[in-house]
């Protein structure tokens, strides 16, 4: 079948019913042997009483509750938690495999200190006291000649104790520089400030949305909560509610909706407004949300019937005009529709009006803090860490005037948190060492980020880098000294602010087992840390330990985390439309229709003008194959489909009809080429995807971890580059112009 700008109207209207995919492969009936080898490094318990814990899963954002299954001591098996209000008893195939990153051969089992030249390979074991002594004079050494400021964090994420306590930590000392790694919250974030003068978190009531028009994301692929998303995609089916997923690629989420609408990939935004056209233009509108608790909705308005009609964005989408008047009707005549976006699991920011222009049709349809809508989930209302303020010196004071490395709220981007993206750039960019010490823990920022040359860049420009990674992953491989957090079913964490979920909720995550190893948690290093060097610095932390600073913070819901092991605001209530906006005029704030331009969405920078380059790359996701600070245990990869990655060979999609063009056929070895790299793959020929298209995973190519995941594939981030939203300086890119040459 032949998918292109004529003939994928075919898949239109239930035509993807016919074509669903199983989420596991058959293949994976062929390696069911897997889940019985004994792998030489797994203890095998001796018979003994059987007993349970609960706690939660801190390996993606999702924050699943988990049941560990103990003989004596020893886990022996990872279950979902019953009854638990993310996941109910559910578990992803990489939760389930969790006591292999506890057991593997990719941990680091003490402190490390590199020996020769960076990524070589060679450490040298240390005790903690040299370690910590070690930071100590580094940081000591820093702060004596004025260079504080000089100090960088990036963190997995910036909510919980322990991301509170290097925050802590940095402001003490005198820097403004940690950064979180990016992902669909900054984007969210910065639409409810921008639209409804909040500082909050998008929750998604999916449970109860009767029609979900999701453009891009991959509700079966890992956005938001997987297992949560899992759980309501069934709940969808029985209870008729509508699936429609705008996507460039058949991906599983498009195979299993009830209708999967092909779209030139970058355009999503032009979509959503064409939507907003013709939701506008027949009044199908919310009137009583627009009339009453919007603010210059006449004025936006203007610009999408003016530049938005469906006939403007078919040229740009590939989608029928007839196809989007017809969507647009069916989402506004759904009684509690809900608009999503972000693309695959969500780790992109994206452009930040592709995400006003989706939050502003679920504003069209009244769908803001209603059931089966969007909430903003007032952070305020989730805050339990009320830490006194730190208290500076004049070399912190000193250091907290100083602007931040990454330029995030700056008079550029005012309400912009992190940008990693220009950390990364701004390094490279400057002649001088803007940062001398860099921290990374619960990330692995040297395989994640996109424009992996520029990252390698900078990290190489970075006088010594400290990994508190529990792996030896691409950042620990290459930093100068790793302190080893212990690994998450060793250790207590506050898991607060499950992302999409609706109501404030904190997961603790409990240590199921003793250390198996010389690891410390990260949290106890800070605290030892900011004693060492005394002062203003030690006296900002006050607490013996992490735990007790644990328990002190969570206060009288403690008990409650560590019996259950989560916690949720059962008498939260998301505020109505009368009292949900903190804006000036305290309604729903319309005002950015310059972020509109039709011309500023063409592709995002996808292809090029070079002729040479005629084919556009983009990433896809699959829950098979993890692509965040954690690789995937042997169990996952295998787990893997055959026309994903066969051996060592990574595979890319790309249409029949294009593959035919240059005389290609299915297993073709080809050299992938963009302007910022190239890469030796081969092709999978895929009806699913536009021509001209080519589609490669996310989450192959790791040179760290073990012999069960390094060395397979490559990873597509060596291709992508990055490509800066003038609105928020997040990083919008989702492809990159791309060439093909047979090999």
């Amino acid at each position: 079948m032949k998918i292109d700008r004529r003939s994928f109207l075919s898949f239109i209207i239930g035509g993807a019913a016919g074509t669903t995919l199983s989420p596991l492969p058959w293949k994976l009936m062929d390696d069911m042997s897997i889940w019985t080898q004994m792998w030489p490094w797994t203890p095998v318990p001796e018979n003994g009483e059987v007993s349970y814990a609960n706690s939660t899963c801190t390996l993606c954002p999702g924050g699943c509750g988990i049941s560990v299954r103990l003989i004596d001591d020893r886990p022996v098996k990872i279950e979902g938690t019953e009854g638990h209000p993310v996941n109910d008893g559910g578990l992803c195939v990489m939760g389930l495999s969790g006591l292999q990153l506890l057991y593997g051969q990719s941990r680091v089992k003490g402190p490390m200190k590199r020996v020769g030249k960076r990524g070589e390979k060679n450490w040298e074991q240390i005790s903690w006291d040299e370690a910590i002594s070690m930071v100590a004079e580094k940081l000591d050494e820093l702060r004596s000649d004025g260079e504080s400021h000089t100090l960088s964090c990036i963190s997995g994420s910036d909510q919980g104790t322990v991301p509170e306590l290097f925050k802590r930590f940095l402001d003490a000392y005198g820097s403004v520089n940690f950064t979180r790694m990016p992902s669909i919250d900054d984007s969210y974030e910065l639409v409810l400030k921008l639209m409804h003068g909040v500082e909050a978190s998008a929750g998604f009531d999916v449970e109860n949305t009767d029609f979900l028009l999701s453009f891009s994301s991959g509700i079966l692929e890992g956005w938001g909560s997987p297992v949560r998303m899992f759980s309501a995609n069934g709940s969808w089916k029985k209870s008729g509610g509508k699936v429609v997923q705008i996507d460039s690629r058949l991906s599983n989420t498009a195979a299993k909706a009830d209708h999967w609408i092909p779209i030139n990939p970058g355009n999503e935004v032009v979509l959503a407004l064409g939507l907003a056209h013709v939701i506008i233009k027949d009044s199908l509108y919310n009137k009583e949300f627009i009339t009453n608790y919007s603010y210059n909705f006449e004025n936006w308005k203007r610009v999408v019937l003016n530049e938005y009609s469906p006939e403007s964005v078919e040229k740009v989408t590939g989608i029928n005009k007839t196809i989007i008047r017809a969507l647009a009707k069916d989402f506004a005549g759904a009684k509690k529709p809900l608009a999503i976006c972000g693309k695959g699991q969500g780790k992109n920011p994206g452009s930040t009006s592709e995400f006003m222009a989706v939050h502003a049709l679920n504003a069209l349809v009244g769908s803001i803090n209603t059931d089966g809508g969007v909430w903003a989930v007032d952070n305020d209302k989730q805050n339990y860490i009320q830490w006194p303020d730190v208290k500076k010196d004049s070399v912190a004071e000193s250091g907290a005037q100083r602007d931040r490395i990454d330029g995030a709220g700056t008079e550029n981007y005012p309400y912009t948190r992190y940008l990693p993206n220009r950390f990364i750039e701004n390094i490279n960019s400057s002649n001088e060492s803007l940062v001398k010490l860099l921290f990374v823990h619960g990330a692995n920022p040297y395989y994640t980020l996109p424009d992996t040359h520029n990252v390698r860049k900078a990290f190489e420009k970075i006088p010594f880098i400290v990994s508190f990674s529990s792996y030896m992953d691409e950042t620990a491989l290459n930093a100068d000294l790793i302190l080893p957090n212990h690994a998450y079913l060793e250790r207590y964490e506050d898991v607060p602010r499950t992302r999409s979920f609706n109501r404030p909720i904190i997961g603790l995550s409990k240590p199921i087992i003793e250390p198996q190893y010389n690891t410390r948690h990260s949290g106890d290093v800070i605290i030892t840390k900011e004693k060492k060097m005394g002062g203003s610095i030690a006296a900002a932390l006050s607490w013996e330990n992490y735990e007790q600073c644990l328990q002190e913070t969570l206060g009288d819901k403690w008990e409650t985390l560590n019996e259950n092991g989560f916690w949720v605001d059962e008498t939260f209530k998301v505020p109505g439309w009368k009292n949900a906006f903190k804006t000036p005029t305290l309604k729903c704030d319309f005002s950015y229709n310059e972020l509109f331009s039709l011309p500023h969405f063409c592709i995002l920078g996808i292809k090029g003008d070079d002729p040479s380059y005629p084919l556009a790359l983009i990433p896809y996701d699959s829950m098979r194959l993890a692509n965040g600070f954690i690789g995937d245990p042997p169990f996952v990869i295998k787990t893997v489909e055959d026309t994903v990655l066969k051996g060592k060979d990574m595979f890319v999609d790309i249409n029949p009809d294009t593959a035919k063009k240059y005389g290609l056929v299915e297993g073709s070895k080809v050299i992938l080429k963009t302007p910022n790299g190239e890469l030796k793959v081969r092709v999978h020929l895929f009806e699913g995807i536009f021509q001209n298209l080519v589609a490669a995973p996310r989450g192959l190519g790791h040179t760290g971890y073990d012999k069960y995941i390094s060395g397979k594939g490559a990873n597509v981030n060596e291709l992508i580059g990055t490509f800066e939203d003038p609105a928020s300086g997040h990083d919008a890119a989702w492809g990159i112009a791309a060439q093909l040459i047979k090999v």
